[in-house]
């Protein structure tokens, strides 16, 4: 974070200040972490965010002690620090990420990069990352850092030292990425598909694509937008494009593509082609056939911002995972266990279960161990029965299912034909776990998917350390 008073602070967050012996307004505060106490290091802000199940002001004396130097609240608290006192902490972080934003931008050196899309944000941020990172000095999310808090948490990292800010930015509803870029303001935005995620919340795919579009409004003139060129819902977002336009996508019709697309449990392989470039082959160590989109659009954000294909295609040789719990190997022998339990939506998870089929060697077991998909309201039974469905047609040798919400995913792998003891369900991660082990043999190929909410990415690990220490 850039260098700001106390009292400049308190102006821009329109909040009271709060002094304490010894300090003034002309205290200067240098380093903000997040809205979690433990996380707070010396002369860090502490944003009290109330929240659902818990209040962040509870955990205020827990950053005094771990050396926060200014506490944002919505009441005044008895603390040995100042404090400044607003009617509402998560908007106040909002409006100091915009300034501290607008001030470095103000000294025209950084360039904004935003990504959003129904599936991929995650991965195509640290793609980016991995790619500017040798360009010059990057701020960009840790994990998916992409709601109203993470997402200005990530913003106020920036200093007079960032050449280029990263921005994930992930919604629930229409005006929530508006919200973001107003304090982003990016000069290239990404939107890499239009799925279900979120369906439940938002109302509807329609919707879904209008907050989406977001994105693109948010650019001004000089702006470019990447979209999707596969993607018909992204596709129509040209026209709210008021700048360049560079498509990514496997089709000819893009003009950052892939050919020649190979997939394997040690990766994927493919051929780059980019606007005045010849051909480059790519490899890829991620594996999944529909990571190669979110290459593309990174490849297709570096083109636009003026980096060459050669510096692009060796960061992406060397990105080895997507990110922590999504398509990571976790163990290679004498079972191999992917675990992509991070998040899940029916686009995601079909992706999975396609790859999880694609990659398996000639007679090796596949085992598909899938959770939840939360969030889809009234579309969740039919959603997880066409997963059920897609799994016996894959020819999945085991299918996995895990807990009551997922049910109907299980059931539809029944009625399409898993009627060999093909496919399982289990209450819980206990149950599924002691079956795997009763279960599972040398040379399988293993799955783990489902949403978050879920937890499955915890039985992913649990699996891994069970492979490594007792079969290994």
């Amino acid at each position: 974070m850039i260098p700001m008073t106390l009292g400049e602070i308190a102006d821009r967050i329109n909040g009271r200040l709060v002094l304490v012996e010894g300090a003034s307004a002309d205290d200067v505060i240098r380093g903000v972490s997040d809205t979690d106490s433990r996380n707070i290091g010396p002369g860090n802000i502490f944003f009290a965010k109330p929240g659902e199940a818990t209040d962040g002001h509870l955990f205020a004396p827990k950053a005094v002690e771990n050396g926060a130097a200014l506490a944002v609240v919505e009441r005044e608290l008895a603390l040995t620090i100042p404090q400044i006192v607003v009617e509402d902490v998560v908007l106040s972080l909002g409006q100091l990420a915009t300034e501290v934003v607008e001030r470095v931008r103000g000294l025209g050196r950084m360039r904004v990069i935003a990504v959003t899309g129904s599936n991929g944000k995650t991965t195509t941020k640290n793609l980016l990352k991995a790619i500017f990172e040798r360009q010059g000095n990057v701020v960009a999310p840790i994990a998916s850092f992409n709601n109203e808090v993470g997402a200005p948490t990530t913003f106020l990292q920036v200093n007079e030292e960032t050449d280029t800010l990263i921005a994930e930015m992930g919604a629930s509803k229409v005006g929530e990425i508006r919200y973001l870029t107003d304090m982003a303001r990016p000069d290239i935005g990404i939107v890499l598909m239009v799925g279900l995620a979120h369906a439940g919340e938002f109302g509807g795919i329609d919707m879904i694509e209008k907050a989406k579009s977001e994105m693109i409004e948010a650019l001004t003139e000089d702006g470019i937008a990447v979209l999707n060129a596969d993607d018909p819902r992204v596709a129509r977002m040209a026209s709210k494009a008021p700048g360049e336009i560079v498509w990514f996508g496997r089709g000819e019709d893009a003009q950052v593509r892939a050919t020649d697309v190979a997939v394997s449990q040690d990766g994927t392989t493919f051929t780059l082609h980019a606007p005045g470039n010849e051909p480059i082959e790519v490899v890829f160590p991620v594996i999944g056939e529909h990571h190669v989109m979110n290459a593309l659009a990174a490849a297709a954000a570096a083109h636009a911002a003026g980096v060459a294909m050669t510096e692009v295609v060796e960061a992406l040789t060397q990105v080895t995972r997507a990110e922590r719990w999504r398509m990571e190997v976790l163990t290679r022998e004498p079972i191999t266990v992917i675990n992509d339990a991070y998040n899940a939506n029916p686009n995601s998870m079909a992706a999975a279960l396609r790859t999880l089929a694609q990659i398996a060697r000639p007679g090796q077991r596949t085992v598909a161990v899938l959770g939840q998909m939360s969030e889809l309201g009234e579309q969740s039974v039919a959603e997880h029965d066409k997963l059920g469905e897609l799994a016996v047609r894959l020819g999945v040798s085991q299918t996995v299912v895990i807990g009551r919400d997922a049910r109907p995913l299980y059931l539809a792998a029944v009625a399409q034909g898993s009627w060999d003891n093909e496919a399982t369900f289990a209450e819980d991660a206990d149950d599924a776990l002691e079956f795997l082990r009763g279960y599972l043999q040398p040379g399988d190929l293993v799955l783990v998917k489902s949403s978050n909410s879920a937890g499955l990415r915890f039985l992913g690990d649990r699996l891994g350390d069970y492979v490594k220490g007792t079969l290994a």
